[in-house]
C-alpha cells in the first residue's frame, strides 16, 4: 500500500491550500513554556493523552487546597467550575450549555444514546465503518447478538489513502436506519469526516448522527450549528488538555424532549420539595420534584470530577485563546513534514495526503521492536506491530520531528 509520489504531493497540495485559508498561527507557538513535558522527552504522542499545562496544574492546585481548607458548598466553589467548564465547552463548538451534559467518558456518551434511541429493541440498523474506535464496534457488535442489524463500511486503502468515501456510506444508510455513528477523526489513522455532508445524507433518510470528537474538538474547528450533527461526545484527556474521568455529551436541544432519560439520579433534578421533614409544606408523596429540560438533566446521574473542571477551566481558556484554526495552522507542516519523508524510511502511509487532523500514521511490518530504541532516545509515539501514529501538538516544533526521523531513519 505505497502512496504514489503524485499523490502525496496532490493531497499536500490540498491540505496546505485548504489550511492557508485560515489566519496565520500566532507567534506564542510553539509554547514550549506552557508544558514541562518538553524538557524530560520528545512526546508526539498527544493522541493517547495529553499532558496537562503548567496554567492547568495551577487551577486544580487552586481547588486541592479549597478543599483541604474544608470548603464550602459545592455552589460556592465546584459549582462554579463545573458551569463554566460547560460554557467553555460550548463555546469551543458552537453550542449552547443547556445542550452540554457531563460523562465520564466518550464511551458512556455513546451508550447514553444508543440506549436512548432503545437500540436495539427500536428495530433497523445502525451504521458506522471500521475507522471508528474500537469500543464501540465492541458496542454496536454486541448489540447486533441481540438483533440489532450492523452495517459497517471498510476503508478504501492506496491510492485513496484509508479513507470511509461517502459513497460507501451512502450504499448502507437507508429508511431503516436508526444511526449513524463514526469517529469524526479516526484514532487509527487520523481520517476525518465530512461531518456536514455526512449528515445531511443521514437525515435525508431520517437517521441520527453520532460524532466521537475526542479526536477532533480543541485540535479542529468543530461546529455543530454548522455541521447538523445530533449527537457529539468528547472526553477532555486528549485534545481538550484535561484528565482522565470527565467528558462532554453534547445533544441537540430540540431532541431532548424525544429521547427518554434510561438513568437517573440527582443531578438531573431542577426542583425538589419534601413533605415529611419538619416544618414541610404537606402533601401526599414523600417527595415532589420538577426535572431538568437541559442535556445535563436528561444525562448526569452522579457527581463529577470537580478537579479536572477545575483543570478545564483553565485548558479549555487556553484553546479558546490561542484558537483552533491557529493550532491547526501552526501543526500541519509538522506532520505534512512526516508525510513527505516516512514512506522514504519504507513506511506505508495510512493517513490521506490531504489531511488536516492532528493524526498520522504509518505501516511497517513488524515494527514492534522499534519501542526500546525510541525509549532509549526519550521519544513517545504510539508504536502497533506493524503501524505507528505520531501525533503532535502546540509545544511541539520541527527539532521535534527531525528527532524521531533521525531514530526511525
Amino acid at each position: 500500500m505505497q502512496v504514489s509520489r503524485r499523490n502525496l504531493i496532490a493531497g499536500a497540495a490540498l491540505a496546505t491550500a485548504a489550511v492557508s485559508k485560515l489566519r496565520a498561527a500566532p507567534s506564542a507557538l510553539p509554547d514550549r513554556n506552557e508544558f514541562p513535558v518538553v524538557k524530560a522527552e520528545v512526546c508526539l504522542n498527544n493522541a493517547r493523552w495529553h499532558p496537562i499545562g503548567l496554567g492547568a496544574t495551577r487551577a486544580v492546585q487552586q481547588y486541592l487546597d479549597y478543599k483541604a481548607g474544608g470548603g464550602g458548598t459545592d455552589a460556592d466553589y465546584g459549582g462554579g467550575l463545573q458551569n463554566r467548564a460547560k460554557e467553555l465547552f460550548a463555546k469551543l463548538i458552537n453550542a449552547h450549555p443547556a445542550e452540554v451534559s457531563f460523562v465520564p467518558s466518550t464511551t458512556v456518551g455513546e451508550n447514553l444514546v444508543a440506549a436512548s434511541l432503545d437500540l436495539p429493541r427500536a428495530g433497523g440498523n445502525v451504521v458506522t465503518d471500521a475507522l471508528h474506535f474500537e469500543g464501540s464496534l465492541y458496542q454496536y457488535g454486541e448489540l447486533a447478538k441481540q438483533g440489532l442489524e450492523l452495517r459497517i463500511a471498510r476503508p478504501h486503502t492506496a491510492p485513496e489513502d484509508w479513507r470511509i468515501d461517502l459513497s460507501d456510506l451512502d450504499r448502507l444508510i437507508d429508511r431503516k436506519t436508526k444511526l449513524v455513528a463514526v469517529s469524526l477523526i479516526s484514532m487509527v489513522n487520523g481520517f476525518q469526516h465530512d461531518l456536514k455532508a455526512l449528515c445531511d445524507l443521514a437525515h435525508s433518510r431520517g437517521a441520527r448522527v453520532y460524532a466521537d470528537a475526542v479526536q477532533a474538538v480543541g485540535a479542529v474547528p468543530v461546529d455543530v450549528r454548522a455541521s447538523g450533527v445530533d449527537f457529539l461526545a468528547c472526553s477532555s484527556y486528549k485534545w481538550l488538555m484535561g484528565d482522565m474521568g470527565l467528558g462532554f455529551l453534547y445533544v441537540r436541544e430540540d431532541l431532548l424532549d424525544r429521547l427518554p432519560r434510561t438513568q437517573y439520579g440527582f443531578r438531573q433534578l431542577e426542583r425538589v420539595q419534601y413533605h415529611v421533614f419538619p416544618y414541610d409544606p404537606p402533601g401526599e408523596a414523600v417527595m415532589d420534584w420538577t426535572p431538568s429540560r437541559s442535556a445535563g438533566g436528561h444525562f448526569e446521574v452522579g457527581t463529577v470530577s470537580n478537579t479536572t473542571a477545575a483543570c478545564l477551566t483553565y485548558s479549555l481558556d487556553y484553546i479558546l485563546r490561542l484558537g483552533v484554526e491557529n493550532i491547526q495552522v501552526y501543526r500541519q507542516p509538522l506532520l505534512h513534514h512526516l508525510q513527505s519523508e516516512l514512506p522514504r524510511l519504507g513506511f506505508q502511509a495510512m493517513t490521506p495526503a490531504d489531511s488536516t487532523s492532528p493524526i498520522v500514521a504509518f505501516a511497517k511490518r513488524d515494527v514492534g521492536e522499534l519501542s526500546a530504541r525510541l525509549k532509549s532516545a526519550r521519544i513517545d509515539i504510539a508504536v502497533y506491530p506493524h503501524r505507528i501514529r505520531i501525533s503532535p501538538s502546540v509545544y511541539n516544533d520541527r527539532a521535534d520531528i527531525d528527532k524521531l526521523l533521525e531514530v526511525l531513519s
